[in-house]
């Protein structure tokens, strides 16, 4: 679907932050791709979860919104929300089909963004899930690593 001016995207992105279901609803009923990236390469599921919106990224996920599009610095709404701590919109965008083991450009993943701010329900939610603990960012260090670099000790004893 395209549209004459940027009005209408900003209008969605904007619900998604804030989490106006209703016109989420009614715009993707209209045929609105939930799949846009803006500026930034964000999607609306980016900002929803990243915002915690839990009503909203459900919507979005049931909508056919791809969890796995990375913004312009390859992060993903998982990496997003293991920063933030959500770990119940986590779930959902694991149960949405989520790569929890996607990079981005610091080839960093959910699980290293968990671990590095001491989002340790993250960490084990993560690893439940399959996280792979051997990847290694830009500088050579895994999760592990980071959880030593910050003295961050539950996730060193989940991470093993």
């Amino acid at each position: 679907m395209t549209f004459a001016s940027n009005q209408p995207e900003d209008l969605f992105f904007d619900a998604a932050r804030r989490g106006d279901v209703a016109y989420l609803r009614e715009q993707i009923s209209a045929g609105f791709d939930v799949n846009q990236q803006n500026g930034k390469g964000f999607t609306p599921l980016t900002i929803a979860a990243y915002d915690g919106q839990v009503e909203a990224t459900q919507l979005l996920l049931n909508a056919g919104a791809d969890p796995n599009i990375q913004d312009v610095s390859g992060n993903t709404a998982l990496m997003g929300v293991s920063f933030k701590g959500y770990a119940n919109i986590a779930q959902l965008l694991i149960a949405g089909g989520a790569d929890l083991n996607l990079q981005n450009g610091n080839q960093g993943t959910a699980l290293m963004f968990a671990t590095m701010f001491g989002r340790n329900a993250l960490v084990k939610l993560l690893l439940d899930a399959g996280a792979d603990i051997t990847i290694r960012d830009v500088r050579g260090h895994t999760a592990r690593d980071l959880a030593i670099q910050q003295g961050n000790e539950e996730a060193l004893a989940l991470l093993g």
